[in-house]
């Protein structure tokens, strides 16, 4: 799972790239995952996770530095910002969300929580794109691609990005995909396409002598027709 700060880039001025790195700027990732998942989590820098195949580490890109963010935005004569927040109803985006206000404010913006279910999240966050800012875990594995795509709810739209990624996907020399994605997660993260936070990390409590258990899961289930007993 990739948890992030998700941003529209079609509503003024987050089509600015100098607002939306302040955005990631003003956000301290170890102080978000102790507050939306118990401090249970790693920092991740680009939409892509420390266990995926061809993991860059972007964490330093867009790092949390407040001074920075408050002076991008008055390069980008965006100070006092004030934009929608909206958080779906799971914990890590309603505690997580409270923390990023807060960080938010800190460097002069003013995030407005609403609090809303899963169906309005669906209809007005990902359907109608009727939002700012809103807090969202994707569990989709291999979804990297979806930052090619022009009507994708956060509305990222780089045919620099979109060249980068036909190329990767059309090359057929491991090397050459490995060094192309590297590219990608590295162009994701300076377009600031979102705030990346943290990969969550599950706990998993089981009997001891218990076999077939994943230490790195692949999907948000268990495979229960993998389990033995010792």
């Amino acid at each position: 799972a990739k948890t992030i700060l998700a941003i529209n880039h079609q509503r003024p001025p987050l089509g600015d790239v100098r607002v939306r790195r302040a955005i990631a700027m003003a956000i301290d990732r170890k102080a978000v995952i102790q507050a939306s998942a118990d401090g249970y989590g790693v920092p991740i820098g680009s939409f892509v996770t420390p266990d995926a195949p061809g993991y860059v580490d972007c964490t330093a890109i867009n790092a949390y530095d407040p001074a920075a963010a408050k002076a991008l935005l008055a390069q980008a004569k965006a100070t006092g910002l004030s934009l929608s927040l909206k958080l779906p109803p799971v914990p890590y985006a309603r505690q997580g969300g409270e923390l990023i206000a807060a960080q938010l404010a800190a460097v002069g913006i003013t995030a407005r929580i609403e609090q809303i279910e899963w169906a309005q999240w669906l209809s007005s966050v990902y359907g109608s794109k009727a939002y700012d800012l809103t807090v969202i875990a994707h569990v989709e594995p291999y979804d990297f691609g979806n930052f090619a795509r022009a009507d994708y709810y956060w509305g990222y739209r780089s045919p620099a990005f979109n060249a980068l990624y036909e190329r990767m996907q059309g090359s057929a020399d491991p090397a050459e995909r490995a060094r192309l994605f590297g590219q990608a997660q590295r162009q994701v993260a300076e377009d600031a396409v979102a705030a990346f936070l943290y990969q969550p990390q599950w706990i998993t409590v089981a009997r001891a002598g218990l076999k077939g258990l994943w230490s790195r899961t692949p999907l948000f289930a268990n495979d229960l027709s993998a389990l033995s007993w010792a």
